[in-house]
């Protein structure tokens, strides 16, 4: 009997390393679930094609095995992927993947939930999304794709894309619960409930709150999630969701070299009451059509407002100075797409569809502030509307084990336009944007050369538009979009049992970067080569013992600009390598033991590469105990950065964002 358990653990685990890589297919919590997924999201005939493209993939049991309160968190666990924690609690942190540094803060990542799109066109900075809006518990899958691979995004699919799939039918009821250092506590919940044969819904709420492990770094957020579907007959389903949002947040500024040497955890000298503040909400109605058991049509149509306020201090010609910034969206989309998988004589599987986003902002922006009371005419106060319409396809095919092709295209149009909602101080264009359109191509292949080892080689393009209010500019009509094409080779080897390889290395380059010429004139001129090799390792050492390394590395340089000075030059914020180390022990019958080790390397803080930051390297430690039974659940007990060290998530011009000392967590999971 001892023996069949052992075997067990090992197919178990075994069968989660390959999952984590996107080489197996998606764990579900019964079969009814994953039945119900296969329609609901769209492109989702491709989640297990594509190969041609890295990607890594994280499922509903690993994503709550990590305890995490934050869907961010998870992204240590991507090779090439880093958080730039930003220390502003309640305003997104920046991310980088391959070789860029703005994704969450910027828009360099393309983010979605069920398809529909996070990033905001004109919040904060082109692309912005938060992901707090997510409770981590909800989800069913999270998968990353490195570079401008998918056709299913558009505008912000540069560096890669982020897809986030919540769990739809199924039946189960779970609770995480976790305390810890600095007054911290996580409540999350997630229900999966059959009302009947037909009839299914999906809960998840989460509540969090801190008192921070700075002075004025109190934060509180709330989520709630809810999905009701029905099925009718002939092959026909409709579902209705909504997501609600709160979070309010005090900030206490990033600190000068001397002031973090002097104190990391200290509040930063002249900062003011900085926080944040933050309403949405969403809903959504979706059409689910099954026409037969080969095409899957999905309609779907939202709406979302959201107000977000931010009140941030900074040095201004060496005199701290307050900002507000407040953004008041509007967004209604819809789309079409048919999904299809066809297994007579070439299996084929392949996504077309059509959809249109509609997006209004309110943007108001005041400077000179005295805590958080306007004393200065605003800076901005003006209306922004972009509008898209897309159509986009993609397919693969398995012709041979030698030559599995793959290929998809993307075409966007956009339209919008500027105007003044009241008198404001600004000089930057505020006028009709003129017309956008590009067509993206992305190509693809890969090979089975022998059991257990596949190789594969891609070529995508992707793009963006001009940022921020330079798209409305007078002579944005003699603009170019800037343009990305990535190539890429790779290879994934699961010969050997108990060990999962995946190597790629890959090369970017950007053209037509756009630059500002003086106030409101701008010109398409430079370019950037990214280039650099990402290591994912899966390694069933023992049955009671498995490590996994998530290992990058980037190297980003100017190759052309309007300062001649700047080329040769490395982007700033982009660390030159990225580890993660992640060790298991099962030294008893339910009891499991995880040492993570985090290393990120020396990055670029100004553009003239003058400055730099030396990175730093974290232990985290946990220890969980899961008894056997019908109703299992875990208790954990975690310090993360064990060794008390002192860091910087962030080092940029204003300033350094400190990380967290040593800290103490438990929790308990429970499922029902």
């Amino acid at each position: 009997m001892a023996s069949n358990r052992s075997a067990l653990r090992v197919k178990s685990c075994y069968a989660i390393l390959v999952a984590s890589l996107g080489l197996g297919p998606a764990a579900a919590h019964d079969d009814r679930e994953a039945a119900l997924a296969s329609i609901e999201v769209k492109g989702q005939a491709m989640a297990g094609g594509s190969a041609a493209f890295t990607s890594t993939r994280l499922e509903t049991d690993d994503i709550r095995a990590r305890g995490v309160n934050q869907v961010q968190q998870l992204y240590r666990q991507v090779p090439g992927m880093d958080i730039r924690g930003l220390g502003l609690t309640g305003v997104a942190d920046s991310i980088v993947l391959r070789g860029f540094g703005g994704g969450g803060h910027g828009g360099d990542i393309a983010f979605s939930v069920d398809g529909i799109p996070l990033n905001e066109a004109m919040s904060h900075a082109d692309g912005y999304a938060d992901l707090n809006v997510i409770v981590p518990l909800e989800l069913r899958t999270m998968t990353v794709r490195k570079g401008p691979v998918s056709a299913l995004y558009g505008n912000f699919n540069r560096a890669g894309s982020v897809e986030l799939e919540t769990r739809k039918g199924g039946e189960y009821r779970e609770v995480d619960l976790a305390t810890g250092s600095f007054g911290t506590v996580d409540a999350q919940t997630a229900l999966g409930i059959e009302l009947s044969d037909t009839q299914h819904l999906n809960l998840a709420a989460q509540r969090w709150r801190s008192d921070g492990f700075r002075e004025q770094s109190d934060s509180w957020r709330g989520t709630l999630a809810g999905r009701w579907s029905v099925d009718l007959t002939g092959g026909l389903r409709i579902a209705l969701s909504a997501r609600v949002h709160k979070a309010e947040a005090d900030n206490p500024g990033y600190l000068s070299k001397a002031q973090f040497k002097a104190d990391p955890y200290a509040k930063a000298a002249g900062v003011q009451n900085d926080g944040a503040e933050k309403n949405f909400a969403t809903f959504r109605t979706d059409i689910h059509y099954a026409i037969n058991d080969e095409l899957k049509l999905l309609g779907f149509a939202y709406a979302t407002r959201q107000d977000f306020s931010r009140w941030f201090t900074r040095p201004v010609s060496g005199v701290m100075r307050q900002r507000e910034e407040s953004y008041d969206r509007k967004v209604e989309g819809a789309g079409l797409n048919l999904n299809g998988h066809h297994h007579n004589g070439i299996p084929l599987h392949w996504v077309a569809g059509i959809e249109g986003f509609r997006e209004s902002t309110d943007y108001k922006y005041y400077d000179g502030l005295d805590k958080r009371r306007r004393v200065t005419p605003a800076v901005n106060d003006r209306n922004s509307r972009l509008n898209s319409l897309s159509m986009f396809g993609e397919a693969e095919a398995v012709v041979h084990a030698l030559f599995k092709p793959s290929v998809g295209i993307r075409w966007d149009r956009f339209t919008g336009k500027c105007s003044f909602n009241g008198p404001e101080t600004d000089t930057s264009p505020c006028i009709r944007m003129a017309p956008v359109e590009h067509t993206s191509p992305k190509f693809g292949v890969r090979s089975e050369v022998a059991r257990g080892i596949e190789l594969r080689a891609s070529w995508a393009e992707g793009f963006a538009l001009p940022s921020n209010f330079a798209k409305y500019a007078l002579g944005a009509a003699d603009l170019d979009p800037n343009v990305f094409r990535q190539t890429e080779i790779g290879t994934r080897i699961t010969a050997v049992p108990g060990l999962v390889i995946d190597l790629s290395a890959y090369r970017m380059k950007s053209s037509d970067e756009i630059r500002t010429v003086s106030p409101g004139v701008y010109e398409n001129f430079g370019n950037t080569r990214r280039t650099g090799y990402e290591l994912e390792l899966n390694w069933l050492a023992h049955d009671d013992l498995d490590f996994r390394l998530a290992l990058g590395t980037a190297d980003s340089k100017i190759t052309r600009n309007g300062n001649a000075a700047l080329v040769g030059n490395r982007v700033t914020g982009v660390p030159r390598h990225t580890a993660t180390l992640e060790t298991n022990w099962r030294p008893l019958p339910g009891w499991q033991g995880t040492l993570t080790w985090q290393s990120i390397g020396r990055y670029e803080v100004d553009a003239a590469n003058t400055q730099h930051y030396g990175g730093y390297d974290v232990l985290d430690l946990r220890l969980a105990y899961t008894p056997a039974g019908n109703q299992p659940y875990t208790l954990y007990a975690a310090i993360d950065n064990l060794t008390d060290r002192e860091y910087a998530t962030a080092v940029n011009t204003i300033g350094y964002a400190s990380g967290a000392p040593r800290t103490l967590r438990v929790g308990a999971q429970f499922s029902f």
